[in-house]
């Protein structure tokens, strides 16, 4: 529960403390489904129990076509195996938190409901869209990105391309040949194009085009009350990066098989500055804080480091309790 003051504009001088509830709500990656968040969530509410606090209320879902769930009934057979995109997936999630939350016995009402979204990989684009779609029906007070996907790129193209009449050969590293680029091209061609083929039909030949830029549209407002009156201030947002050297050595161990040295020189680099511009997405300056770098971890923060994502998770809930008290102080 998230307390709160309020004062009544027929009672100045006194105030009334109640509480909304909270409504932790995990977004998966196009890989791990819910229940990779299961060791985060262990870890989550072992916190809570030991500081004697009531956890919020989480909600950890598989999308259509995601694991344990059923595709999407309303995909065009004709169109497999692309079906629907991040906007639909938005209005699924829009829909699910409605019920979810109609149907719970601690939670009252959407309007109610402050909402935190834990993130990742594709899950943060996801977000972002949600937010930017429902700003006038839901209250998001706070984001965890986990090693955003770059929603703005082909993946490919981050690599320069040798067969680019501009390309200079003299530009590589000393450490990558022309080979090297090459072959990378073509495993992140295979692998993480947006026209590559995914279980759940999920369509992402469009998504560079909802979400060009890494910081806007920017992230709405949350509405908050004291001294009677409405008002507004910026939702808390963490983002998390990869470990470079992890990363690269995952991309060399695993089925991509790529040499670290060429993700260090262009793929590590790009994805810093994308997040560097997810932490602008927050309204206010002060409201903004430096990229966390989860140590040892690759793109799979909540599988190679739970406790530290539990930890990030319990941090945003303090912090956004801390946050109320500042904002009912100086109201």
């Amino acid at each position: 529960m998230e307390d709160i003051s309020i004062t009544l504009t027929t009672k100045p001088g006194a105030s009334l403390k109640a509480s909304t509830s909270i409504l932790i709500v995990f977004i998966n990656g196009l890989v791990l489904s819910r229940k990779a968040w299961s060791p985060v969530i262990s870890h989550l509410l072992s916190s809570f129990f030991d500081n004697n606090q009531q956890s919020p209320t989480l909600l950890t879902y598989d999308r259509y076509g995601q694991s344990d769930s059923n595709h999407d009934p309303t995909d065009d057979p004709s169109a497999l195996p692309y079906g629907h995109d991040a906007y639909q997936i938005v209005s699924h999630l829009h829909q699910l938190i409605t019920q979810f939350i109609v149907s719970s016995p601690r939670l009252s009402s959407l309007g109610t409901t402050r909402l935190v979204f834990i993130c990742s990989s594709i899950g943060c684009p996801l977000a972002r869209l949600y937010a930017d779609a429902y700003a006038d029906q839901t209250h998001i007070s706070a984001y965890l990105f986990l090693d955003s996907m770059m929603a703005n790129t082909d993946f490919v193209s981050i690599f320069p391309d040798p067969n680019d009449p501009e390309f200079e050969p003299d530009s590589l590293p000393d450490d990558v040949s022309l080979q090297d680029l090459q072959y990378t091209r073509s495993q992140f061609r295979k692998f993480f194009h947006p026209t590559v083929a995914n279980a759940e039909h999920f369509d992402r030949r469009n998504l560079a085009e909802m979400l060009p830029f890494s910081d806007r549209p920017l992230l709405p407002l949350v509405a908050v009350s004291g001294n009677g009156s409405p008002d507004e201030k910026a939702p808390l947002l963490t983002v998390v990066g990869h470990d470079w050297e992890e990363f690269a050595e995952q991309c060399k161990k695993g089925t991509m098989d790529v040499l670290k040295q060429v993700i260090n020189a262009f793929m590590n680099p790009a994805w810093a500055n994308y997040n560097d511009g997810l932490i602008r997405l927050v309204q206010s300056p002060e409201s903004q804080t430096p990229v966390k770098i989860a140590r040892g971890c690759g793109h799979f923060i909540q599988k190679d480091d739970p406790e530290f994502v539990a930890k990030e998770i319990k941090h945003l809930l303090d912090s956004l309790q801390v946050s109320n008290g500042k904002h009912q102080e100086g109201a």
